[in-house]
């Protein structure tokens, strides 16, 4: 009976959840969810001390999340392939060495990210999460006109960095009485965009590897979270050494509102914290998601109509 009317309760006051302006308390605990500041504050706990490796940490949507859980409390260990980037980001936060550590790093190497690894192991002793965001672009080429040059680097950069990293990590990560997987996939990664076939096939296998990483770990500590940005405001283009057509008609997308970087990092911890397996960042990304899975093919003349001009 006891647990009954718990569960009455609890039943009762989520309907009444979304008019209560004031906490509803039973027995002096408070048994709505939590508002947004109480979140914050229990959210900056979670993540005080907590030691995280984030990849891409030099620039973009990286680099902000670093900042983000420097902000909160947290250890980080930064990792991106331009030292020149992670020494900016390292001035940026103006923390010491021992809260935030930067690692120079090609994720496509197996053997450098092994030798990492064991160097973060060393620093901070222990890994509480993998925040793994580092990935590049393709040309702006229809498949057939895209150099094999480009395809090997995309799919080695985005899907195989991606598995070396987590299959590396993981042990780690296992250890730990609560531990935090994240793997950026993209909007690209479930719906195709002109010009980047083969991107967004590596990040599409990021997004099954993902879910097949959850089915594996789902009986463990390990929380796995996969996000899906939509268009960010980062350099992804010039850091992939990727051109873009500049629009020029006042009906393309040049006037096209993308969401800050500090932005999406601060939505991907928080859905990390909130253990999602799916997070989708940006407007742009919950919608055509919704729409994709309502109707693939108008999802997708859609965003041919409204990128294709991108197409080199």
């Amino acid at each position: 009976m006891r647990f009954q009317s718990y569960f009455v309760i609890k039943v009762f006051t989520g309907m009444l959840n979304y008019k209560c302006k004031r906490p509803l308390k039973v027995n002096n605990i408070n048994v709505l969810t939590p508002n947004k500041k109480t979140f914050i504050k229990r959210s900056d706990t979670m993540l005080k001390n907590k030691v995280f490796v984030v990849t891409g940490g030099g620039n973009g949507i990286g680099r902000e999340v670093v900042l983000h859980l420097l902000d909160r409390g947290s250890r980080v260990a930064a990792i991106d392939i331009s030292e020149k980037g992670l020494l900016e980001t390292k001035k940026l936060s103006n923390k010491s060495d021992d809260l935030l550590k930067t690692y120079p790093l090609d994720i496509t190497n197996l053997l450098k990210v092994q030798e990492t690894y064991q160097a973060i192991l060393k620093d901070f002793n222990v890994i509480d999460g993998l925040i793994h965001v580092a990935g590049i672009i393709q040309p702006f080429v229809k498949v057939i006109d895209l150099e094999y040059e480009a395809i090997n680097k995309v799919i080695n950069v985005n899907l195989y960095g991606t598995i070396y990293l987590n299959k590396t990590f993981l042990p780690a990560l296992l250890e730990q009485k609560e531990a935090y997987l994240v793997n950026v996939s993209s909007m690209g990664g479930f719906l195709p965009v002109p010009g980047q076939s083969l991107y967004g096939a590596s990040k599409a296998a990021v997004k099954l590897l993902t879910e097949g990483l959850y089915g594996e770990l789902k009986d463990t500590n390990v929380n796995v979270t996969c996000v899906f940005p939509g268009a960010i405001k980062t350099d992804i283009a010039k850091n992939s050494n990727v051109s873009i057509k500049i629009a020029t008609s006042e009906n393309t997308e040049s006037t096209y509102k993308m969401l800050e970087a500090d932005k999406a990092a601060e939505l991907i911890v928080k859905a990390m914290l909130k253990k999602k397996l799916y997070s989708y960042v940006g407007k742009d990304s919950r919608i055509m998601n919704k729409l994709y899975r309502l109707s693939p093919r108008s999802a997708t003349n859609m965003i041919i109509r409204k990128m294709s001009h991108l197409l080199q």
